[in-house]
């Protein structure tokens, strides 16, 4: 085992040359330390043309900013409310790929990374650190980057599976002994909570459930606290699973791989979170390449797949990347879990959200807007669940599914929604049931 020397930021950062394509860890564990040194070499004239790669970081992104056109591009693989305003007017840049395949574009070259700089937990008495709360594909970056720096921070969580690795991996250590960022949950709508019943109503006992953050996973979440046997293997999870593991419904008996692990590649959350992951045999941090690979989806039975949309149109295509030509957040993995979940013995992939925005316009349309992008194509689809009900599109026709998705649009669009798909279908639409 090799022994340790710190070095400052602005030292480390020195390795760092025009043209490089640099990766950050991700979340809860962006490694905003180095970030700052880094940005101070551009503000001084040393650099230009970096190229800041991530999946999505939390917290102050000031090489986004206007000042620094030339000096950083970002290019993320997920877009985030602090990047969204620099990536819609130009300033940023954003790649569409699936979340399985990040590490892909990384480890057969694709995209070649020069330095990968992450957040990690001190090391422990045999030399290994850990990623803590975000594997994704940043343990690609480790292997295939020319250099490698390391902010040790006390306060990244010992997180165990692919988040362990070796000193030797790393080629420069900084003190760093900052918080991680914390994301404390919102107060459930009343939407919220009828969206979280009819989709916990389409949960089965021994389900093992992906699912992300935010109102609508946490109202589903707070309806399963009478299942049992519950699995989990997701991208990621939030706080709302911690009252399930605590009462036992969440124990993983009954998954064929991974069994009696809760498996995830990224987390966001709490304290409470981060300090539930520390040193829990039961929680296994994984590279993305296993969270969000399909063929290991499917080997797990009864996958209860639920992400969201930004709209779907008619016919059962999901928009959930962009509004309009405006790019909102990013494929994700989406795809990965609803093909995965749809080859699962009794999977259920499902898409979640409220029948209108926030202006009261419906999130089901007869057509998506111009340059919208189709995140989940009409023939992935599987259930659609708002507040006014689920419905399940598999095998079933154009004319049925718009019938089905206008039973679960808001009561005051379902007759401007039929009468758009009466004129799209014509007169023999009027004589197909929603049953």
């Amino acid at each position: 085992m090799k022994s340790i020397k710190y070095v400052t930021a602005g030292d480390a950062v020195k390795v760092i040359k025009s043209g490089d394509r640099v990766h950050l860890s991700s979340v809860a564990v962006t490694p905003h330390k180095l970030i700052r040194a880094m940005v101070d070499r551009g503000r001084a004239g040393e650099l230009y043309d970096v190229k800041i790669q991530h999946i999505h970081i939390e917290g102050e992104v000031e090489y986004a900013n206007p000042e620094f056109e030339g000096i950083f591009v970002a290019e993320q693989f997920f877009v985030g409310s602090n990047l969204r305003k620099q990536t819609q007017a130009g300033y940023a840049d954003y790649i569409p790929v699936f979340l399985s395949e990040t590490q892909k574009l990384i480890r057969e070259g694709y995209l070649k990374v020069n330095v990968a700089m992450v957040l990690v937990s001190p090391p422990d008495k045999h030399g290994f650190v850990s990623l803590g709360t975000s594997v994704d594909a940043t343990l690609a970056a480790i292997e295939c980057a020319d250099v490698v720096i390391a902010a040790v921070n006390p306060n990244v969580p010992r997180a165990w599976g692919d988040a362990m690795i070796s000193i030797n991996e790393i080629d420069y250590f900084v003190e760093d002994d900052s918080p991680l960022f914390a994301h404390d949950c919102a107060p459930l709508t009343d939407t919220d909570i009828q969206i979280g019943k009819n989709v916990a109503a389409l949960v089965e006992d021994g389900a093992c459930l992906q699912m992300g953050i935010g109102g609508i996973p946490n109202a589903v979440l707070a309806q399963l606290e009478n299942h049992k046997d519950l699995g989990v293997h997701t991208e990621m999870f939030a706080d709302g699973i911690l009252p399930l593991v605590e009462k036992g419904v969440v124990n993983g008996k009954r998954k064929s791989i991974d069994r009696g692990k809760m498996v995830a590649s990224f987390l966001m959350g709490s304290q409470k979170l981060y300090d539930f992951i520390d040193d829990n045999p039961m929680v296994a941090m994984m590279d993305v390449a296993h969270t969000n690979s399909v063929n290991v989806i499917r080997k797990l039975d009864n996958v209860t797949a639920i992400n969201s949309a930004l709209a779907i149109d008619l016919t059962g295509q999901v928009c959930a990347d962009s509004i309009g030509i405006r790019h909102y957040s990013g494929v994700g993995g989406q795809i990965d879990f609803i093909r995965g979940a749809g080859y699962s013995r009794g999977g259920k992939p499902i898409i979640a959200m409220p029948s209108v925005t926030a202006k009261g316009m419906s999130k089901i349309s007869p057509t998506l807007l111009p340059g919208s992008g189709v995140v989940s194509t009409r023939a992935n689809m599987h259930w659609v669940v708002t507040e006014f009900g689920a419905v399940n599109l598999y095998g079933k026709t154009l004319q049925e599914r718009a019938r089905l998705l206008i039973s679960v649009a808001h009561p005051d669009h379902q007759e401007e929604l039929d009468k758009a798909a009466f004129d799209r279908f014509g007169s023999h639409y009027k004589f197909i049931s929603s049953k």
